[in-house]
């Protein structure tokens, strides 16, 4: 007897909306009973080896015996208590932990409970500092086409107008500034003319913008582009030149993604505030934090100003428990030799891809290995043929990509690599 039964799946078509998916037609679904390693094992029994880390935040497998260790050890003493007015131990040893890792200046560690929050909570002490500091005109944002920071509000708002997904609300968000798309590749000679976009806005705007927000080095879900540290240098001087604030979303790219802890470390450069989630606790709960300099906490707190905003189930005592484990294991170091061999081996492997005739680009970064197509894949269709191969890839528009977790073997990945190939080449 399965552990999902075909009333349990009739069950979820019917009443269970997943994420970007029709409810009167939606894709066909995979119940997973379980995962181990890099495995997840669906009802039927088969295995598939996961490329997706589960939307990139598993980055020591699943079912880890220290991280399940954690979770245990705490819920014995906890498994929740409200933030106001009370603090707890895991939530000052993760601070501990994390400013220890983090570039210097950022100081201050606001725990939400998602990376989309930890966004929201970045731009409202952006919005905050300047009423604090009185520059109460400065309430815009500012940032670059082909970015993605998530599906909230305010998240929305700085993600792609155009190409994003996030089109059908366009009349009803705030309307921000968007630079160029940086095209400068991170592979390639840097051209100074790249950030000619970003300074004629900057220029023009700075008395209206309270940041700029931008992913560091990888633009994610919004088009999966690497972009060089240079451009990302380039634009912190011109964020104190014209005196705005730069925020760095590091959710998908934090803790050792690119191949450095923080992407942020390739421009050798710190932001303002800095929003980090996803990978933070291993993907085994959600928990995010926003990390702010002393300017920007002083400034809102001048005066004796305080910060707007405390979600219900901020610094969640075993969320917080579990990201000091995840950290502790990235301590160790081993994870840089884990990218790096991710690295090599996609891209040599990924290579066979680039003389498709459906193929528009290959890129690889750290533990990322993208193709782009040249049309949108059928999401239906592709992801069948992934699972018949035993493998778990969710790619997006036109993007086919695998993001693995750090622990995966050699012969693993490789069966990864082929079904991707395998898949596009069909």
């Amino acid at each position: 007897m399965t552990e999902f039964s075909d009333k349990m799946l009739e069950f979820d078509r019917r009443h269970i909306w997943h994420p970007y998916t029709s409810m009167t037609e939606p894709l066909p679904i995979y119940p997973v009973v379980r995962a181990s390693g890099v495995e997840l094992e669906l009802a039927d029994g088969r295995r598939l080896i996961d490329g997706m880390s589960s939307w990139w935040c598993a980055i020591h497998g699943y079912n880890n015996p220290r991280l399940n260790k954690a979770v245990q050890v705490q819920l014995e003493n906890m498994a929740h208590v409200m933030f106001g007015g009370i603090s707890h131990k895991p939530a000052v040893e993760l601070v501990e932990k994390l400013l220890k890792i983090l570039p210097p200046g950022l100081e201050h560690v606001f725990l939400a409970d998602s990376g989309s929050v930890s966004v929201e909570v970045a731009i409202k002490m952006a919005l905050q500092y300047w009423q604090a500091v009185g520059k109460s005109k400065k309430t815009r944002l500012f940032t670059v086409r082909g970015g993605y920071h998530g599906d909230t509000m305010a998240a929305m708002s700085v993600c792609d107008p155009d190409t994003g997904m996030h089109h059908l609300f366009s009349d009803i968000l705030p309307k921000q500034l968007f630079a160029d798309k940086p095209v400068c590749r991170f592979d390639m000679p840097y051209v100074p003319d790249s950030i000619s976009s970003l300074e004629q806005i900057l220029k023009e705007n700075a008395n209206e913008i309270a940041a700029a927000i931008i992913e560091p080095i990888v633009q994610g879900a919004g088009g999966m582009w690497f972009y060089h540290p240079q451009y990302l240098s380039d634009l912190r001087d011109l964020c104190d030149k014209y005196n705005v604030l730069l925020i760095c979303d590091e959710i998908a790219t934090g803790f050792g993604r690119t191949g450095r802890m923080f992407a942020c470390e390739w421009a050798d450069i710190s932001p303002d505030i800095m929003c980090v989630g996803k990978s933070l606790t291993g993907g085994y709960m959600t928990l995010a934090a926003t990390i702010a300099s002393s300017r920007v906490a002083k400034g809102i707190s001048s005066d004796g100003g305080v910060f707007m905003h405390g979600p219900t189930f901020m610094a969640n005592p075993l969320a917080c428990s579990v990201a000091c484990e995840s950290l502790d294991i990235l301590s160790e170091g081993l994870w840089l030799k884990q990218v790096k061999h991710i690295e090599e081996q996609l891209t040599m492997q990924l290579e066979a891809a680039r003389g498709l005739p459906n193929v528009a680009d290959v890129r690889v970064l750290g533990a990322i290995g993208v193709v782009e197509l040249k049309e949108p894949v059928d999401m239906a269709a592709i992801q069948q043929m992934f699972v018949d191969s035993g493998v778990w890839i969710r790619p997006f528009g036109k993007l086919v990509y695998l993001m693995p977790p750090y622990i995966i073997s050699e012969e693993q990945l490789a069966t990864l690599s082929s079904a991707l190939l395998h898949a596009i080449s069909a």
